[in-house]
This record gives C-alpha cells, structure tokens and sequence, in this order.
C-alpha cells in the first residue's frame, strides 16, 4: 500500500568493540522530515552453462539515504557528521572532521491511516550542501538535505547481518509493544533458535 506521509526520524550514535561489533546508543530526533529515499546497490554474477545462465546471485552490497529535512540543529549535525559545537553555541566543521556511523530510523504513514517503521543499522553521512535564496515576492523555504551511505552492520544477527528493519503496523505478528519502543531503542531482530541462517531483512 502507498504511503502518503514521512515523520520521527531519529538517530542513534554507534560504539563498536574490538571485533567491530555495533552498540547502539539511545535514538535522539534528528529533525523533522521533509522527504526521504533508500536506493540500494546490489553485487551481482551470474554462471554461464550450456549456452545459458546456469546460475544467478544477486547480494546486497551498500545503499543511499537523501533525506530533505526542515531544519538541522547544531547539535544534531555535529553528532552525525562529526563536526563540534563550541563554546558559543556555533557549529564549526573543519578539514579533520570524521563523519561517525549511527542508525536511522523513521516512520511512513500509509493510505489507510497505518504506519511503516524502518531502521537502517549503520549509515554515514556526507557534508550537506547549503542553497540559500534571498527573499523575492514570494515565499521560498531552503531546508536542507543530508545524504547517506549506509552499509550491513558488522554485528550478527543469527547467521546474517542486517543492514534494515522494517515493520508495517497491523501485519500479522506484529505487536502493539513492538510498535510502541520502536524509536525508544534500535531494534534487535529476534528470531526462533534453529531457524536456519536467521532469514533475511
């Protein structure tokens, strides 16, 4: 079903252990959302045989996420692209800054009232260009839009490392709880021990 809406979109800061291994922090709201688009990369091959294709694989490799948003507050930009807020309140981006990984999540309203809630486990954000307009007989809002690539996280889940959750309220199986703590914390993937390679996202 068609969704006709976009809102609480947040971000969670990443800590990884030794191995690489992802913890995520508590998910702070990034901004209110405008617009947003996943495209995804795939790796694909295929085997020739018999003058045929013998066999063919399709895996994911790495995605984009273009989020146009209202605004982007200085705290919120330095904790995604890794630049500093200093002393006065001024966001100060330099040659050195780092952009760190953080999960994204957010939610799309559906045509029947319902919603669709996604996190993306690992995404790192580039330095968002800036179009400033000055005013005219009408009005004209410049709000900015962050790009950015987010990849599989390193951290299991069962066999399989998830790169996006995805939820749709009313699914069967969905629960109520579920819905609810979705943005409290990133959400884990939970699946039946013995269930095979844990089944993909």
């Amino acid at each position: 079903m068609a969704t006709i809406g976009l809102d609480k979109i947040y971000y969670a800061p990443i800590t990884e252990d030794s191995s690489g291994n992802e913890t995520y922090g508590t998910p702070v709201q990034l901004s209110k959302g405008i617009s947003a688009e996943i495209s995804v990369e795939m790796r694909e091959g295929e085997l020739f045989g018999d003058d045929g294709v013998a066999e063919s694989v399709k895996e994911f490799l790495k995605g984009k996420l273009s989020m146009n948003l209202v605004d982007l507050i200085p705290t919120a930009a330095a904790a995604i692209l890794g630049a500093r807020v200093d002393n006065n309140g001024a966001l100060v981006s330099s040659a050195e800054d780092v952009a760190p990984y953080v999960a994204v999540g957010f939610r799309a309203r559906k045509s029947n009232g319902k919603y669709r809630y996604f996190w993306l486990y690992r995404v790192k954000f580039g330095i968002p260009n800036t179009s400033l307009q000055t005013k005219g007989s009408g009005i004209n809002f410049s709000t900015p839009t962050v790009e950015g690539e987010f990849t599989r996280r390193n951290k299991l889940s069962g066999d399989d490392h998830p790169w996006k959750a995805e939820i749709t309220e009313g699914d069967s199986g969905v629960s109520a709880s579920t819905l609810t703590g979705w943005f409290s914390s990133v959400y884990e993937p939970s699946f039946t021990a013995g269930g095979g390679n844990g089944g993909n996202i």
